[in-house]
């Protein structure tokens, strides 16, 4: 049976313009979730000397949210399919901004935390919906290019993040980083009101929801995650940290059994059966490793080896993602015209072009040779991105786009946590062997030249595994369907409430 959009005002049910404003509409999502990620690690000192706790309860301000988010994208996606993805998207305005207002009145550290909770609870009911209802609004010859906007968005506004972030709290007090999310948050649910597409005739069957599948995912996953994050303060082989790996390890295959047999999954698992599906999603798990294992070791790089400040070495690594920024819309436009499988395969040989020439680091640098470098990484993630999140979403069953566009961002999120944590590891391992094998107990007892080669030689090993990582993500690549101007196959237009 036919189903199609509903407009607000029967005018715009025919206008082809139209979708440039849902557009409009998810970026302002899209650019308060991103800003809203990087803005808050600045704050993290500041906020540790306010409520008087120890770095160690402060850092929850920033795990909770991405617990939560990482969590709960699938299970929200899933919702939307269910529920109607204008009517989750509009929730997710609602709760993200009474989220980042009760962040700012926070008394305690306590409070802070379990708002930061209900703000990612908002931020993934915005970020599993976003690439849905873009895929609905936009024909898939013009679909890389509508993506390929939102990733630029989304970058600027992490990439801008630390500098407001600083210039706000300076000037006005940290709570206030959380206060700008409001009137955003307000503009943002009006246009979501006014302008996403509207309720139109319902057809869908009743679906049960799986209650056991997302129990088991939700807590596999959550002790899978906090194992990862707190391995490297409390130990690998801490009793705590075994204890919630083996919780994650044991959940997660009975979630996988579950959905395999349950009639109405929370993730229909049949979805990994399309090639562009699996690969582009195992792709992007890669690619957002290799991206935030650089982010997040390059500081320590610059101020620890090379002595520079905080300020310069975030200068110095905003080239990433304003360079992301720049080419995505173009790669998207590109990939609408010559397909995904070139641009992403292109996007990923550019990458270990990068890792490649990172590899070579060393106690001293050519400042202009290192942002050279970042921004082949940049323009690289920048080619890949767009034109592999189309292909991914192009590769869903219609009535399955939130939960592909959960999945989509649930990857993502988890390539961030172990390229953080995994990498982290690799280092700490390598510069331990490094000092041992000269006779120091570790590194914090060895002299400042032998701590910063034992630092190069855990970097230069982490930046090698980077570079097969690339390497396999461009092999994967290549062994894409997706041609240009796919349709979505068995699928139809349907209503988004």
């Amino acid at each position: 049976m036919s189903k199609t959009f509903t407009f607000p005002h029967p005018f715009f049910s025919s206008s082809p313009k139209w979708k440039w404003f849902i557009l409009s509409t998810v970026l302002v999502g899209a650019t308060m979730s991103a800003l809203d990620v990087s803005i808050v690690n600045v704050a993290m000192p500041t906020m540790e000397k306010s409520f008087s706790v120890r770095m160690a309860v402060i850092e929850w301000v920033a795990m909770a949210y991405m617990l939560t988010l990482t969590v709960f994208l699938p299970l929200f996606g899933r919702l939307a399919d269910m529920f109607g993805r204008t009517r989750l998207y509009n929730t997710g305005f609602i709760v993200f901004t009474i989220g980042s207002a009760l962040c700012g009145f926070a008394p305690s550290a306590g409070f802070i935390i379990f708002s930061r909770v209900l703000q990612a609870v908002g931020a993934g009911l915005l970020q599993a919906n976003s690439v849905a209802i873009i895929t609905q609004a936009f024909p898939s010859n013009e679909l890389g290019r509508a993506i390929g906007l939102q990733g630029s968005i989304q970058a600027i506004a992490m990439s801008i993040g630390p500098f407001v972030g600083g210039i706000i709290i300076a000037a006005i007090g940290w709570r206030f980083i959380f206060y700008v999310n409001v009137p955003i948050g307000i503009i943002g649910t009006i246009m979501a009101l006014y302008i996403l597409p509207g309720a139109g005739s319902k057809d869908h069957k009743k679906e049960k929801i799986d209650f056991l599948g997302i129990s088991l995912f939700a807590i596999g996953l959550a002790f899978l995650v906090l194992g990862l994050n707190e391995g490297h303060e409390l130990g690998w082989t801490s009793p705590i940290i075994i204890f919630y790996l083996a919780i994650g390890v044991i959940l997660l295959p009975l979630f996988v059994y579950n959905e395999l047999k349950v009639k109405y999954p929370m993730i229909d698992l049949k979805l990994f059966n399309a090639r562009d599906f699996c690969t582009g999603n195992t792709t992007g798990l890669l690619s957002y490793y290799v991206l935030f294992a650089v982010l997040f070791l390059m500081p320590f790089y610059m101020e620890g080896v090379l002595h520079y400040n905080a300020a310069l070495t975030g200068t110095l690594l905003t080239p990433i993602p304003l360079s992301m920024a720049i080419i995505a819309p173009f790669a998207g436009a590109i990939s609408d015209k010559i397909g995904s499988r070139i641009m992403t395969t292109m996007g990923m040989s550019v990458c270990a072009v990068a890792t490649l020439f990172l590899s070579f680091l060393g106690t001293s640098v050519n400042i202009y040779m290192l942002v050279a470098e970042f921004v082949i990484l940049g323009v690289g993630m920048g080619i890949f991105t767009p034109p592999n999140n189309s292909a991914i979403m192009l590769s869903a069953p219609t009535e399955r786009l939130g939960v592909a566009g959960g999945i989509l961002n649930m990857m993502r999120a988890l390539g961030l946590i172990f390229g953080v944590d995994i990498s982290g590891l690799i280092l700490t391992l390598f510069k331990d062997q490094y000092v041992s094998a000269r006779g120091y107990k570790n590194i914090s007892y060895a002299p400042s030249h032998i701590a910063g080669a034992a630092f190069i030689r855990g970097l230069m090993v982490v930046m090698i595994t980077l570079l097969i990582l690339n390497i396999i993500a461009t092999a994967i690549s290549v062994s894409k369907k997706s041609v240009k101007g796919k349709k979505i196959e068995g699928a139809e237009p349907i209503d988004l409430m």
